[in-house]
């Protein structure tokens, strides 16, 4: 078999895989958002008899009290106020990593690194937060999200700051700068393809998170946009048309950003990687 026949192969191996991975569920869930209520509970693949997606994201909307347009606010500001500390204080703390020599060093990447691999603890995060006062408050479910997403940021910055030479800081301070002025002056515009991966990858991750509005943030008026599901599922009876609208309205600002920023988060990985 020659090459070219091979990579046919394996081409198409990978475009039936996407299809099934991923279109298919996407189809899935556009069609039973136009159905009606009793078409959408037999939940099947069958083209609908009426379009009714225009009705059904209207009244996922509107359903109690405009929940969902309070909640995609929640989001956002969640996303942005998370995504804004985190790339603060990890591009900071890699350059620290990264630029030290002493023997603390090696144990403060292990701590980092502990991070990605110990689980949470859901009871004293809370018992934290409500020390501070932070319980049910959207300033503390921002820092445990920042808490959460800092390991494997700082990793990632740690390993693009490894491809700036030192000689560049040396410059930088035989200049006048230093300190803060050094970092955001010099290093932080240095750090734009890294910062772009982090800001695509973290902004998906945060703004589609469940569990940590769920255990941290409880609340009607507190509401983020995955947890308006709940509106339309109970023990007894399931609106199916209005969770897959409500489903449908929520996927499609992180798939947007995925799909136009894929090669951003692709280039700053492996850049960072391969110049680590």
């Amino acid at each position: 078999m020659s090459k070219r026949v091979q990579r046919f192969a394996m081409e198409f191996i990978a475009l039936i895989a996407s299809i099934v991975i991923f279109w298919i569920p996407l189809y899935f869930v556009i069609i039973t958002a136009m159905k009606s209520p009793r078409e959408a509970s037999l939940m099947d693949l069958a083209l609908p008899q009426v379009n009714l997606l225009w009705e059904n994201i209207k009244e996922v909307f509107v359903y109690r009290d405009y929940m969902l347009v309070r909640a995609f606010y929640n989001s956002t500001v969640l996303t942005l106020a998370s995504i804004a500390l985190l790339v603060i204080v990890s591009a900071m703390a890699a350059f620290v990593m990264q630029r030290r020599t002493d023997r603390f060093t090696p144990w403060l990447s292990l701590l980092v690194l502990m991070g990605l691999i110990i689980p949470p603890a859901i009871v004293p995060t809370i018992w934290v937060l409500d020390g501070l006062q932070l319980f049910k408050t959207l300033p503390g479910l921002i820092l445990v999200e920042v808490a959460l997403g800092f390991p494997f940021c700082a990793m990632l910055y740690r390993g693009f700051v490894a491809s700036i030479p030192k000689e560049i800081d040396e410059a930088a301070i035989m200049d006048g700068y230093s300190g803060f002025k050094l970092f955001f002056k010099i290093i932080m515009p240095l750090l734009q393809p890294v910062t772009a991966t982090v800001i695509v990858v973290q902004a998906v991750t945060i703004f589609n998170d469940f569990t940590n509005p769920l255990y941290f943030l409880p609340g009607v008026k507190n509401v983020t946009v995955q947890l308006t599901l709940y509106n339309f599922t109970s023990q007894f009876v399931s609106q199916y048309n209005l969770l897959f609208s409500n489903i449908l309205l929520i996927t499609i600002p992180p798939l947007i950003l995925f799909i136009f920023f894929n090669k951003r988060i692709v280039a700053g990985m492996t850049a960072g990687a391969v110049k680590g």
